[in-house]
């Protein structure tokens, strides 16, 4: 069986590289052209010829156009890679009679309330970023393929740039931090996403009926700035010298952005551990083994 991975050096990318590994045979592909495989979303022949080629029994698609500020002024690159790119994928996946696995994010919702979002809630994102993912998800229903679509948070990983990284850079050198506290959500580990991947992938191999869309997030709710008084607490808990002496909450309109955030990033994960049967462990488990790995612990 060959998977072909797109965006396989992103933080839920690399993930995949391992968790799929063992399904099947693996071509990994970033944006960087190899042996004239192009994994480049924006550049929408080179990526069709590359699905044509490869002949892919599964697509996975974890790249993605993610900076959600720029994308106000970037509209158009921010459609072609987020929807436009995925559209193809999808007719592509449906020639083929492949399966298209592609990740969502909360940012389709409106962000109001305190309910965790379900699959069936109504869709209106606040900003362009939110948009394009709607319509790539919209685009991959509208194909007909085979699909899971994972709507997933506030991701991170021990690999890259995250937000514990940032707050630990910044609590070395500064005596206090202001953190956002009116938006909340689930810290979600790569490695979850790339985990239960391989797991949802597996079974609908077997039961194509579960197709569809999913929730897909740690389990528990904290705000940023619960968040980042955890990531605090733990580093001094476990002997790092920070400068910081107080983690201010503030709310968001303190911290104006290009692009609005939503409040509300509560998943509800309920369809996706009943049909495949999964426990989605508590954020603070991932993101404490995530730490123990960034500061050597």
């Amino acid at each position: 069986m060959r998977i072909l991975l797109l965006g396989k050096n992103g933080q839920v990318g690399w993930e995949l590289q391992r968790s799929l590994a063992p399904l099947g045979e693996l071509v990994a592909l970033d944006r960087h052209a190899v042996d004239g495989l192009c994994g480049d979303l924006s550049d929408l022949d080179a990526l069709r010829k590359t699905i044509r080629h490869i002949k892919p029994r599964i697509i996975v698609n974890a790249a993605a156009y993610t900076a959600v500020d720029k994308a106000e002024s970037e509209a158009e690159l921010a459609n072609r890679v987020n929807a436009r790119a995925i559209q193809l994928m999808a007719e592509e996946a449906a020639a083929l009679g492949a399966w298209l696995i592609h990740y969502s994010t909360d940012y389709v919702f409106s962000g109001q309330g305190t309910t965790p979002w379900q699959e069936t809630d109504s869709v209106a994102p606040v900003n362009q970023y939110g948009a394009s993912k709607l319509a790539g998800e919209q685009a991959i229903f509208a194909s007909g393929c085979k699909h899971l679509i994972f709507r997933t948070s506030w991701i991170y990983s021990a690999r890259g740039n995250n937000f514990a990284k940032t707050m630990l850079r910044l609590a070395k050198d500064r005596d206090t931090l202001n953190v956002i506290a009116d938006q909340v959500g689930a810290p979600t580990g790569a490695e979850l996403v790339g985990d239960v991947t391989a797991l949802a992938i597996r079974k609908v191999l077997q039961e194509p009926e579960l197709s569809g869309l999913y929730h897909l997030a740690a389990g528990g709710e904290i705000s940023w700035h619960g968040y980042a008084s955890y990531i605090i607490k733990f580093a001094q808990d476990n002997g790092e010298q920070l400068a910081v002496q107080a983690v201010n909450p503030i709310e968001t309109i303190a911290y104006p952005t290009p692009a609005r955030r939503p409040l509300n990033s509560r998943l509800n994960t309920q369809k996706l551990r009943h049909n495949f049967s999964l426990h989605l462990p508590d954020w603070q488990s991932g993101v404490t083994r995530m730490l123990r790995e960034v500061l050597n612990k």
